[in-house]
């Protein structure tokens, strides 16, 4: 036992801090107006998505394999707002700056997990729309309900095990110097820089994950908006073409509002400044889920019709209950 070196010892120890401190923003003055507005940003994303829940979820005319994944967004959309916004607030609202170890993973897995689902969802909607094009003759064939909810339930499982590994890698690390983590959540990033023993692992994940997760399913969207932009060259009537590309701008809005912001903060990495990561990150996760319900609410005309329609309905019981009122 005396020829053992003690080095052995302290490498295979893992150190792990009891609690973390989330940073923030650096020398911002009045910082706390940008979180007030982020609480209202969420407080309009859980109205919004909660509304195309329900629209989807009670109007039959929406259970189609399209709304399934709509359906799918605006879950996702609201997990990952819930998953940050509320935590955020009470952490710089309320100065309660201190996270523990366990409570740092669980925020990093659930926020990770549901913008890697956003990602994976914009994805599917695209390939719907390509098909719908594309193939329109052959959609009802290919693209069915039950597909869509094989693709879907897949989906959910990649996205979860897919940061599962990477909080599994971060919990094998040992953090016996700072604790301080520069990010406004436990962001995986500056998280896993703050260990003191080999973070290889992680750092290999950190440029793996936005390639498969965000970049491949860009390269991916992109590729069925070039099919799409052939396949409209094809059309000879200008009003047909002009109808079936209006059933795709809502998606490229979203695609727009979710992937710049996002590929721009992992193309810099490190580079980027503290304060920039947070702004362009923060507005990037939380404003396409307060926007989406707004798109497809505008933009989309079975969605609209809906809504009219249950209007309509409304308006007819209290109309009833009016008559019932001054009758009775």
């Amino acid at each position: 036992m005396s020829n053992l070196n003690p080095n052995v010892f302290l490498n295979s120890t893992i150190v792990r801090p009891e609690y973390f401190f989330i940073s923030g923003f650096s020398g911002i003055p009045h910082s706390n107006y940008y979180y007030i507005f982020l609480c209202f940003v969420y407080a309009l994303t859980v109205v919004g998505n909660t509304f195309v829940m329900f629209m989807i979820y009670t109007d039959h005319s929406l259970h189609s394999p399209k709304y399934i994944v709509v359906f799918n967004l605006a879950v996702s959309d609201l997990c990952v707002s819930t998953a940050l916004i509320p935590p955020l607030i009470d952490t710089f609202l309320f100065k309660s700056q201190l996270i523990s170890f366990e409570a740092c993973l669980t925020n990093m897995f659930f926020v990770f997990g549901f913008l890697n689902m956003q990602s994976f969802t914009l994805t599917v909607l695209s390939y719907d729309r390509c098909i719908a094009i594309c193939f329109p003759l052959r959609y009802y064939e290919i693209v069915t309900s039950k597909s869509m909810l094989v693709i879907t339930t897949i989906l959910w499982i990649i996205a979860g095990l897919a940061i599962l590994i990477a909080v599994v890698f971060i919990s094998r690390l040992s953090f016996c110097k700072s604790i301080v983590i520069n990010s406004y959540f436990c962001d995986h990033g500056p998280t896993f820089r703050l260990a003191c023993n080999d973070n290889t692992p992680n750092y290999v994940i950190s440029w793996t994950h936005p390639v498969l997760i965000f970049y491949l399913p860009l390269l991916f969207i992109t590729g069925t908006y070039i099919s799409i932009a052939r396949a409209l060259l094809k059309i000879a009537s200008v009003e047909e073409r002009l109808k079936a590309m209006k059933t795709c701008t809502s998606h490229l809005i979203l695609v727009g509002l979710f992937y710049f912001p996002i590929c721009v903060t992992f193309a810099m990495g490190s580079r980027i400044h503290q304060n920039a990561r947070i702004i362009n990150t923060s507005l990037g996760t939380v404003l396409p889920p307060m926007l989406n319900p707004i798109i497809y609410s505008l933009k989309t005309e079975e969605f609209t019709e809906s809504i009219k329609r249950l209007y309509r309905r409304i308006k007819i019981h209290i109309n009833v209950l009016k008559n019932w009122f001054f009758t009775g």
